[in-house]
């Protein structure tokens, strides 16, 4: 492997011109109106494929993605914590050639496997019990501290910019298992649920003091909220677990704003999301990504399943792009012409872009991405 230049996840951020306007992304992606198809790369590269790609001949704009034309939304985030606040400063413990292991601002312990990864993962955890949750429960809670700042400005930027708002909230199944870890986090629907409604309502309360007082004075368009709660298998927590525990949170804070204009609730999630995609749609969402075939998201058959009730992003299958044109050609064939007809999504990879990604390969993808969208928006008229 090619001594490694980019190693920070800051490092793999990629450069996108977005052209497409608040009006028109919130009609395409709410299904009001199907003009003309979006095309994004959602993520980037993974550690390491960046070496790969420059050691192939990639060109300063390619390794950005400069290159690369896409046609993607114009968003802008207001700047308020719903989440975490304060904690402990980072404290080092070992800092070898092998890994980084620190202690972070909520008392876990982290490591960061140098060369492999760009985000850490946790050893330890701080919450077992509700004494435990009701020791650190003020980091969640309500403060003045959680509007600082200029928000109101920011968000005012963005309008007149045409950039459509977004503001987030904490995963309703992440928070309990970054605070409690997957398997204690998943237990505690069953053994403990006293506890997992204490952490759910805490975040409901804040998120809704917060988000009630900025959209009150400026238009939000999009909540976003992040729960990668899925793998290959399926979701860590099933239908009934959204809908006693997690969908209260969502709808508690998706009222107040979709009742003051917003569009778009959108959820982050890897893994086969569909068994409880029916759940979540009750709860308010109405967009997900990134949609990852690899564990069984096939665009097409949930866009037949669930019609207009569900926008996505990404969905188009990264290994394709290792396996030469003529798979690369089936993937985009298969997926773009009925994605194109029906509008409600920004075509994308369905995650980051893997090693072993041949710099031609993604070439290839790109161009005749773009030449199907073009053929099957000709054929539209």
């Amino acid at each position: 492997m090619p001594r490694l230049r980019w190693t920070r996840h800051e490092d793999l951020a990629i450069e996108r011109r977005c052209s497409v306007c608040r009006e028109e992304y919130l009609d395409h992606m709410t299904f009001q109106a199907n003009e003309r198809a979006l095309f994004t790369e959602l993520f980037g590269p993974l550690i390491g494929l960046k070496e790969e790609w420059l050691a192939q001949g990639a060109t300063d704009d390619e390794l950005s993605f400069r290159a690369f034309r896409f046609r993607c939304p114009m968003t802008g985030a207001i700047p308020v914590n719903t989440g975490w606040m304060g904690g402990q400063p980072t404290r080092v413990i070992e800092d070898s050639d092998r890994a980084l292991i620190y202690q972070d601002a909520m008392g876990r312990t982290m490591k960061l496997p140098k060369g492999r990864a760009t985000l850490p993962l946790p050893l330890d955890f701080p919450v077992r019990t509700m004494d435990d949750w009701l020791r650190i429960r003020h980091h969640y809670a309500f403060s003045e501290e959680r509007l600082a700042g200029h928000w109101e400005a920011t968000a005012r930027a963005h309008l007149a910019a045409d950039r459509a708002t977004v503001v987030s909230i904490p995963g309703g199944f992440d928070t309990p298992r970054q605070l409690m870890g997957d398997a204690a986090a998943c237990v505690a629907y069953h053994d403990d649920p006293e506890l997992m409604h204490a952490i759910l309502d805490t975040l409901a309360d804040t998120a809704v003091r917060v988000l009630e007082r900025v959209s009150a004075v400026v238009t939000v368009d999009q909540l976003s909220v992040h729960e990668d709660m899925a793998g290959k298998s399926g979701p860590l927590a099933g239908p009934a677990q959204v809908r006693e525990f997690i969908a209260p949170y969502y709808g508690r804070v998706w009222s107040i704003l979709r009742d003051r204009g917003a569009r778009v609730f959108d959820q982050d999630s890897d893994g086969n999301m569909e068994p409880v995609i029916e759940a979540f749609l009750e709860a308010g969402v109405n967009c997900m990504h990134p949609m990852e075939p690899a564990a069984g998201m096939d665009v097409v058959r949930i866009r037949e399943r669930f019609g207009t009730r569900l926008a996505f992003c990404g969905g188009l299958d990264k290994f394709a792009l290792q396996r030469g044109a003529a798979i690369i050609d089936a993937e985009l064939e298969y997926k773009i012409p009925p994605l194109i007809a029906t509008g409600g999504c920004i075509l994308g990879l369905d995650h980051r872009i893997p090693n072993c990604t041949p710099l031609e390969g993604y070439r290839y993808y790109h161009r005749r991405a773009w030449e199907i969208i073009e053929r099957e928006e000709a054929l539209l008229g």
